[in-house]
């Protein structure tokens, strides 16, 4: 199938929930529905730059988990597992103790080096990392740029 637009949506979760039966498996948990968009290397992957995302929960860490389960990819793309995955070489060093209300995600909840997550243009380590609560409409980007260096 052919896209005609850079846009698309994402399939259904429970396609099969439907009539009657639908109405019996709702959500403990409200649904949001988000804006991704996608640049550099999960544009690829992908193939698209933006949909819309429904996810049971209101957390940047709920629409990551259902992302991750569709899309598994992208967890290996853009999350850091150990400390050095999630750090560069050759920048200024880090100072010994962050400067005022500066904090680090926990390990596990990086990114990879060049990879960034934003909510609504801000880096999500900036607001409160993976529990940043999403509301309806809210943008989410997945960033990994493309690199032509060294």
């Amino acid at each position: 199938m052919s896209q005609t637009t850079e846009t698309a949506e994402s399939p259904p979760a429970d396609a099969d929930a439907s009539g009657a039966d639908g109405a019996t498996a709702t959500a403990t948990e409200a649904e949001t529905t988000v804006t991704v968009r996608c640049t550099g290397h999960v544009r690829t992957e992908l193939d698209v730059y933006e949909f819309e995302y429904t996810f049971a929960g209101d957390t940047l860490r709920a629409l990551l988990d259902e992302l991750f389960e569709e899309y598994p990819q992208l967890q290996d793309m853009l999350i850091a597992e150990t400390e050095e995955d999630a750090t560069h070489s050759g920048w200024a060093p880090a100072p010994d103790e962050l400067p005022g209300t500066w904090t680090k995600n926990p390990v596990g909840e990086q990114t990879t080096t060049y990879a960034r997550i934003l909510v609504n243009g801000h880096f999500n380590e900036n607001e409160n990392g993976f529990d940043t609560k999403l509301e309806e409409g809210d943008r989410v980007a997945l960033v990994y740029p493309f690199m032509f260096c060294c």
